[in-house]
């Protein structure tokens, strides 16, 4: 069995499914560490601008929105994202027609389910994102996504936030993203050494303060509070910092 490692890119995967799909039995993968059988063939992939461009060009032809939802689908923390888009492509290239509707389709499901949780995960991150102040005015918010989304989320806090300066960092990935008031980049974050604003731990406990005050002891609502806030988000939030 053929395996074609990627370095992670989509350029790099695209570059990798034109040169799988004629292969009965092969995968794709970006994962390094994958446990390998005796027989497998590891295949080394690098981008290939011409390549990418067939393959993309493929997709387009079939459904114009299925490269959209490839690229949704490769921001997964699932370990075999790679192979999942791979097979729903080749689906996509025998009905050559849409196919995110037909849900008979195991492949179908299980690439509709990738592309879910990284949407869903943007979406609650859009309200869940907490940002503190700097001592330098800039905004810093720290967060650990399942999913590597800061790209995603770049552009709707630069028009959410167009006066401001602020940095979100990624630090399970060590990615963030920068935006000056102008424009914004993405860049490489290691560990962040943060100076608050001597206004933002007053703010912080007024926040807290003002949680507390509207959550009733008596009447506790844990499971309905993970159901909109899952925990895994938590230790960013001044709300739940303590708990």
């Amino acid at each position: 069995m053929k395996i074609f490692i990627t370095d992670g890119s989509p350029a790099a995967f695209f570059t990798a499914v034109f040169d799988a799909f004629k292969e009965k039995e092969c995968a794709i993968t970006s994962d390094d560490k994958l446990q390998l059988s005796f027989d497998s063939e590891v295949i080394r992939v690098n981008a290939d601008e011409e390549k990418c461009a067939r393959v993309r060009k493929g997709i387009s032809a079939y459904d114009r929105y299925a490269e959209e939802e490839i690229l949704l689908a490769l921001r997964s923390c699932d370990p075999m994202k790679e192979r999942t888009a791979f097979e729903y492509i080749r689906k996509l290239m025998l009905f050559k027609s849409p196919i995110k509707k037909r849900l008979s389709l195991p492949e179908v499901i299980e690439f509709n389910d990738l592309v879910y949780k990284v949407t869903g995960e943007i979406h609650r991150l859009k309200g869940f994102l907490r940002f503190m102040e700097s001592k330098s005015g800039a905004l810093y918010a720290p967060y650990s996504p399942d999913n590597d989304i800061t790209e995603l989320l770049m552009p709707h806090f630069a028009e959410r936030l167009k006066a401001e300066k602020f940095v979100i960092h990624d630090v399970k990935r060590k990615i963030a993203g920068m935006y000056d008031g102008r424009e914004w980049i993405m860049g490489y974050a290691g560990e962040a050494e943060i100076y608050l604003s001597e206004y933002e731990r007053a703010f912080e406990n007024l926040w807290k303060k003002y949680y507390k005050s509207v959550n009733i002891e008596e009447r506790p609502h844990i499971k309905q509070m993970k159901g909109y806030m899952p925990v895994r988000y938590w230790k960013y939030m001044p709300e739940k910092k303590d708990d």
